[in-house]
């Protein structure tokens, strides 16, 4: 027992030094819930790179009141949409993650069809050949057949495809805490330690309904 606690432990402080060294890159598109990009930001460990769209940009000022320098500040460095000259345009230079949050199903069905044509697109282009994590936060409901298609093309491809979708058995009792429960599925994707969230410990098994002849009354 104490040789697997110290097991743990190790791993526990091996993934903490990992993530420190982590090196994730952020865009923030064109589509409702700019407020997860920015949690995101502000939660993820070691270096942050951020790409704003021209779209997400004007969301973000719609439903934060942020600027575009407002959304910089929270990373490290951070690159215009249009800069296809970017070094993280490139396969050669090391980066760990890309995580779209949110992402615009535009966004995600370019990336699906291997479409590059702006600097976030080409970044998750090069996630996917590189094999690195690419995760997409899509925030976008009902969806249509062809929204469906490129999604699993994706989760073929080795993305991690995941709906804004909090969940309710924590009990949120604010906006800020359902939004934390999501950017700490993206964490977990991303196999960063994180406390966002209340995990799910089990509960109790429902009771099972009476077989007898009466009908439980509606």
């Amino acid at each position: 027992m104490c040789m697997m606690g110290t097991r743990s432990v190790e791993g526990f402080f091996l993934r903490l030094h990992l993530a420190s060294d982590m090196h994730t890159v952020v865009g923030i598109t064109g589509a409702s819930g700019i407020v997860y990009g920015v949690r995101l930001l502000k939660a993820l460990p070691g270096k942050t790179t951020v790409v704003v769209s021209e779209e997400g940009a004007a969301i973000a000022e719609e439903e934060l009141g942020l600027v575009p320098a407002d959304l910089h500040a929270l990373a490290q460095a951070h690159y215009s949409n249009s800069d296809l000259f970017s070094p993280l345009a490139s396969g050669s230079v090391r980066f760990d993650a890309m995580v779209i949050a949110p992402c615009s199903v535009s966004t995600m069905s370019k990336i699906a069809c291997g479409i590059g044509d702006n600097l976030i697109s080409r970044i998750a282009s090069v996630a996917l050949k590189e094999r690195r994590r690419l995760v997409l936060l899509i925030r976008e409901t009902p969806l249509s057949s062809i929204h469906l298609g490129n999604m699993e093309r994706l989760a073929n491809a080795g993305a991690v495809v995941m709906p804004a979708c909090p969940a309710f058995y924590p009990k949120p009792k604010s906006v800020e805490e359902m939004v934390d429960f999501v950017v700490g599925r993206i964490l977990d994707a991303l196999d960063v330690e994180n406390r966002l969230y209340e995990r799910w410990t089990g509960g109790s098994a429902p009771r099972p309904r009476s077989r007898g002849s009466r009908r439980n009354p509606r």
